[in-house]
């Protein structure tokens, strides 16, 4: 499956790592030392958020791609 939800990922000093945040999925977020390995975890959690959503039977919205912020 392709990943085409959108990502915001920013440094965290707290966290000392890249946080990875979807926001089109609730609660969905990854961590990782490097940019890539946090993008490589989220791709990973997003398929566990979509498989858990499936086996609770609840919707799984579709990427909307670029999202607006004011």
């Amino acid at each position: 499956m392709s990943i085409r939800y959108e990502l915001i990922i920013y440094w965290s000093e707290e966290d000392d790592s890249f946080i990875v945040e979807v926001p089109e999925l609730p609660g969905c977020m990854a961590d990782g030392q490097t940019y890539q390995e946090a993008v490589n975890n989220v791709e990973t959690v997003i398929h566990e958020w979509i498989d858990t959503a499936k086996a609770l039977g609840r919707p799984i919205p579709s990427p909307k791609g670029r999202l607006m912020y004011a």
